[in-house]
């Protein structure tokens, strides 16, 4: 059997069928042995009748007697029954609206019913049971599929186990890696992650696949790094003089940190190799003029630069401040996003495709196929992490080995950084600029609220603004969680209704949403509630509040960025938040928030929390394109298989030779089409 060829020759794999798992992505047979659960059920198997529980579910293996007669109940279902027995006990197995399920059934043939068992009379009756395509035993595990459409679990399993049954899986890792780390091998992995007979042998076929997972993800990582590090087609940029007037225009002294990061990015520029370096820097750190130097000597070289962000509002910001600090050195700036107008959309890209020097700051719209960089020199992306593969991708490949340069203020702690970005040069601005005020953090339980709005209302009496963050745009049904049209009826009726406040989310519309922000910048507008919209982009030194409402429903990174909006001006400043903190990890979280303003010691620290991971709700699928590793949960295992990865890379034993050259051949058909940073 070759678990290469299409899905539809797979027997029982009809034109119908093979469209259903066409829509779950499953359109090979490797496919299906790739699609792995995304949870496990533990069921009893066969158990004595007096060990027989209605609460829990349990698998018997049950021998048709006979068939009954469909029935219709009063309230017009049709019901469908079939009587079997187990042991000496007689079981009914009942079945709404599914006429067609005596199909699979024949009498005096055994089967596995999975479901609840219920003792009436002297027999048990199920309802609905699903069919286990495997012998029961003692303790079962069973596989739950994500599902789209109609297709069911059952069908799953039985196909993957009709391949399982007809193949031994190869072994792709050099036995002495498996010895190493006490991995099983691939074909016991991928029938376990499947149809585990215990937990520990589950446990192993998660470890074995994530090793593989992260060992591969590494080795092509350092691959590419090796082959742009070899490369000699980049552009070699000259210094240009003006270098040093730009650095003396500016309103503020560089950081050390932000000194040795530019010192750094230039000698990368003054290289033929293509730079491709990512820039990690705390919220407020200046990670922004940074990019802007960078950009300058680009630019001033002769040749074009394209930043994108992840939206309209940061995009706005960085291009205003360009023009503040760049603009009087005679550079040409555009802006250019989804709602620039189309004749400034027509005079933009002409200006582009004519190649000459220029700088461009846009959304993805400058990624649209109809703006073609015919001299692109730079591409700088922030938030990176925001930005899907292709997005990034594409962007790059607008140009002919331009240099890459990548920012973002999510902290990753160090240790991971290393081997999360194998593939890039990774600068680091862990100091912020003098003069900035530790931002005040506290933490008020829900019932306590109106303690955190006293302290705004103070704060915008002394002349201040305030951030208001909702995790909702509407009401929540449950009414577990405040919304931002909940919390600004609440504050427009009570505590602010004699300021100005206004509403901010994702929905608006680009020239709304802009024009409450300058209105904000400007200071008509004294309180802002919004979405987690505002978490990039918006500055507003007058701004020194920021309370986030149920943040217990935020990740400690965001919560840090948030926190970040405050602190930028000369004012002390409070992030204020307000939840329901009812367990331990909660209450640990907020303390972590409370008592550092480091979000490198957060990031450390939520790792720690975070731990190894939970061993089930495996993920399907992320932006990593990894299906069970997450590359911040499972650090311990990807640093060995990065150290792993260029260890191999570096042998000429011939085993190791042919599975690099393996990797190779995959990463040579997608490196056009992925991008690594």
């Amino acid at each position: 059997m070759d678990i290469y060829s299409e899905i539809k020759k797979l027997k029982g794999v009809g034109p119908k069928l093979e469209e259903k798992l066409n829509r779950c992505g499953i359109f090979t047979m490797l496919d299906l042995l790739l699609y792995f659960p995304r949870d496990y059920e533990f069921v009893d198997g066969n158990p004595n009748i007096d060990d027989i529980s209605e609460e829990l579910k349990q698998i018997i293996n049950c021998k048709v007697v006979s068939f009954e007669r469909d029935i219709r109940t009063k309230n017009g279902k049709r019901l469908t029954s079939i009587a079997l027995r187990y042991e000496n006990t007689k079981v009914i197995a009942k079945w709404f609206n599914q006429p067609y399920i005596k199909n699979n059934f024949k009498i005096g043939e055994s089967y596995n019913l999975m479901g609840k068992y219920k003792k009436v009379g002297n027999y048990l009756e199920i309802v609905n049971p699903t069919i286990v395509f495997r012998d029961a035993s003692d303790n079962e595990i069973l596989p739950v599929y994500p599902l789209k459409g109609d297709i069911t679990g059952g069908v799953i399993s039985k196909l993957v186990n009709s391949i399982l049954c007809n193949i031994v899986i190869g072994e792709n890792l050099p036995e002495y890696l498996l010895l190493k780390y006490n991995l099983v091998s691939l074909d016991e992995a991928i029938r376990n992650i499947h149809f585990p007979s215990t937990k520990e042998k589950l446990n192993g076929a998660i470890t074995r696949l994530k090793f593989q997972e992260l060992f591969t993800y590494s080795v092509k990582l350092l691959m590419l790094k090796n082959h742009l590090k070899q490369g000699s087609n980049g552009i070699k940029f000259s210094m240009c003089p003006e270098l040093t007037d730009l650095k003396k225009s500016l309103p503020y002294e560089l950081t050390n940190a932000q000194a040795k990061v530019v010192r750094e990015i230039l000698l990368d520029q003054k290289s033929s190799s293509p730079m491709n370096r990512l820039v990690q820097g705390d919220v407020g750190s200046g990670k922004t003029v940074v990019a802007f130097i960078s950009m300058f000597n680009v630019y001033k070289n002769g040749y074009q630069v394209a930043m994108m962000a992840p939206t309209e509002i940061l995009a706005s910001q960085h291009f205003y401040e360009a023009k503040k600090l760049l603009g009087k050195f005679d550079i040409d700036i555009e802006l250019l996003t989804g709602s620039t107008t189309n004749k400034e959309k027509i005079r933009i890209k002409e200006k582009i495709s004519s190649g000459i020097p220029i700088v461009v700051i846009g959304t993805h719209a400058i990624i649209q196929e109809d703006v073609n960089f015919t001299n692109l020199g730079l591409v700088v992306t922030d938030e990176q992490h925001r930005f899907g593969v292709e997005q990034r991708s594409k962007l790059i490949n607008k140009g002919k080995e331009p240099d890459v340069l990548v920012m973002t203020a999510t902290p990753i702690p160090r240790t991971l950084a290393l081997y999360l970005y194998s593939d890039l040069d990774v600068s680091i601005i862990d100091e912020l600029p003098p003069g900035r005020k530790k931002i005040e953090t506290l933490f008020f339980q829900s019932e306590s609220k109106y303690q955190a709005y006293n302290l705004a209302l103070d704060e915008i009496s002394k002349g201040r603004q305030v951030y208001v963050v909702c995790p909702l745009i509407e009401e929540d049904e449950d009414g577990k969680l405040n919304s931002v049209d909940e919390v600004y009826n609440d504050l427009s009726d009570g505590v602010l209704k004699e300021h100005k406040i206004e509403k901010l989310h994702g929905k608006m519309a680009p020239k709304d949403k802009e024009d409450i922000v300058n209105r904000f910048k400007e200071g008509h507008i004294k309180a802002l509630i919004s979405t987690t919209v505002i978490e990039v982009g918006v500055n507003v030194p007058n701004a020194s509040v920021m309370i986030i409402e149920n943040c217990e429903r935020f990740g400690l990174s965001q919560l840090h960025q948030l926190r970040g909006r405050v602190g930028r001006g000369q004012y002390q400043s409070y992030c204020i938040l307000v939840g329901n903190a009812k367990n331990n990890i909660t209450k640990k979280r907020m303390m972590i928030m409370t008592e550092s303003n480091d979000g490198f010691y957060i990031a450390e620290q939520d790792l720690k929390l975070r731990g190894s991971g939970e061993m089930f709700g495996l993920r399907q699928s992320g932006d990593s394109g990894l299906i069970l590793a997450d590359i911040i949960e499972d650090m311990k295992i990807l640093r060995c298989a990065s150290e792993e990865a260029k260890i191999i890379l570096q042998s000429s034993d011939v085993n190791n030779v042919k599975l690099i050259t393996e990797i190779s051949k995959n990463l040579s058909r997608s490196s056009k089409y992925i991008c690594f940073n």
